[in-house]
């Protein structure tokens, strides 16, 4: 939310900042003229940056699941592995690689508690559940890498093959039946 206010308070500012008054002659009317094309296009240039910042900062609550997010090599099925690295000059920010692509991935919040990353320009998408991982690519509506596991994950998808997590149906029946 304040990404975009920023950047929209950013843009507001790009037309007054182009129209740059000159002083005026003693006696003379105060007369605009056009900034010369170097003035216009580096003040377009120093906006742009503004507005690129404003979009990588990230928000408190992006900053706090990015703390949760499994980092390394983490194998997946059929031979795969998935590397996840914290970008160190960039704290929320991450680089997700499989075989030669490569990712630059930030947190987003999610309704459902999964920890999601994305790259919205290359339109990949990490999902961390409790018991696996996946990455897929959106743009192509497929799947890149599947059932990537951490040893973290991989302890809880053992407590859930010994313990199996009621179903949704299942607990409508069980309530049912009391």
């Amino acid at each position: 939310m304040m990404k975009k206010f920023f950047a929209t308070v950013l843009l507001c500012a790009l037309p007054l900042a182009l129209l740059a008054q000159t002083p005026a002659k003693a006696g003379a009317t105060a007369t605009r003229l056009p900034a010369s094309r170097v003035e216009i296009k580096s003040t377009a240039s120093q906006m742009a940056s503004g507005i690129r910042a404003a979009e990588a900062a990230l928000t408190p609550a992006e900053l706090a699941i990015a703390q949760r997010v499994y980092q390394g090599r983490l194998p997946c099925e059929l031979g795969a592995f998935v590397t996840l690295t914290a970008d160190t000059k960039a704290p929320g920010y991450f680089d997700v690689q499989i075989k030669q692509q490569q990712y630059r991935m930030f947190p987003v919040e999610t309704s459902t508690g999964a920890i999601r990353l994305e790259d919205r320009q290359a339109g990949a998408v990490w999902l961390q559940l409790a018991n696996k991982s996946m990455l897929m690519n959106q743009k192509l509506g497929q799947r890149l890498a599947d059932a990537c596991i951490s040893p973290e994950q991989a302890l809880v998808a053992e407590q859930l093959i010994k313990n199996p997590a009621l179903g949704v149906l299942d607990t409508a029946t069980a309530s049912a039946t009391k």
